[in-house]
């Protein structure tokens, strides 16, 4: 608990405390780690600091997701992928074997810019795992990994539960191509922080010589790097070779599902809809809190 000096501190620090009596409610996803061999103290709404323009916004809640709301978790595999993947498969099937009863796991395949659900979400892992297998493999049928992730999202239901995706792709987008910018991804970023999904990825390589080529190959990471960063989740493994194995990902994915918690806070209103950029996060020792780079907010009354 942050005591009565230090928050007048904080606050002196990052600007005015907005007290957000005329504010828009807004509630986004985060997730609270805490470092290796220390103890795990007890976060309250108390502890994170939400701040817009240098203004801090009142935070109201602090709601833990996991166990009580379930989760809701889409394994999104690119069908460009490279054949080695299949020995990767058996780590994912372990994976969503070991998930709780609360949550519910879909499996699906990225291809032509949507995603085929060859699994709805389930809570019969069994089911699920049987799902899984090898991707088509032939190089550009992904068409842009980002356009899936946008279809997927738009059309998630809304829930209680959290929304998570596990997308495991080269990151490059054949449809658009390398650059600082694609529009694609920018889509992809903005359905995802505007439905609250967090999506987490890992880059493992596409299928073909194009697919390897250093520049594509650069911009893939970067981007898959931007999807994670932004709304929340963890872009992992970078280097010019596939990783040996994805068990050390998917077990920090696994302890970072179990640390999702839904914040709420009072965002400044808008005369229309439309999105802020905010900056969340915590002064306690020992804990990371990590969150969306910016949420949507309705108009004010």
């Amino acid at each position: 608990m942050i005591r009565i000096g230090a928050a007048i501190a904080v606050a002196v620090s990052i600007g005015v405390l907005y007290a957000g009596d005329d504010g828009v409610p807004v509630s986004v996803p985060v997730t609270i780690t805490v470092h290796k061999n220390t103890g795990a103290p007890q976060v309250t709404a108390d502890d994170v600091l939400v701040s817009h323009n240098h203004q801090r916004l009142a935070v109201t809640s602090l709601t833990p997701q996991h166990g009580s709301a379930g989760v809701d978790l889409w394994v999104l595999i690119d069908d460009g992928s490279s054949m080695r993947i299949g020995t990767q498969l058996g780590d994912l099937k372990q994976f969503v074997l070991a998930q709780p009863a609360s949550t519910k796991v879909g499996i699906g395949y990225m291809r032509n810019g949507t995603v085929e659900k060859v699994q709805a979400l389930t809570a019969n892992h069994a089911l699920a795992a049987k799902a899984l297998r090898l991707p088509i493999g032939t190089p550009g049928i992904s068409s842009s990994p980002y356009m899936a992730v946008e279809s997927l999202v738009r059309h998630w239901p809304a829930g209680r539960s959290a929304h998570e995706v596990l997308m495991v792709s080269s990151g490059i987008d054949p449809f658009y191509g390398p650059g600082p910018q694609d529009p694609y991804l920018e889509s992809a970023v903005n359905a995802a922080q505007r439905a609250g999904v967090v999506v987490y990825t890992i880059y493992y390589s596409g299928a073909g010589r194009w697919a390897h080529a250093y520049w594509e190959l650069f911009w893939g990471q970067h981007n898959l790097a931007e999807l994670s960063d932004a709304t929340g989740g963890q872009m992992y493994w970078l280097g010019l070779t596939d990783p040996v194995s994805l068990s050390p990902y998917l077990n920090d994915f696994d302890q970072r599902l179990g640390g999702q918690y839904l914040l709420t806070f009072m965002a400044k209103p808008l005369s229309k809809p439309g999105f802020q950029t905010v900056k969340i996060r915590t002064e306690l020792p020992h804990v990371s809190l990590s969150g969306p780079s910016k949420v949507y907010v309705p108009a004010g009354q």
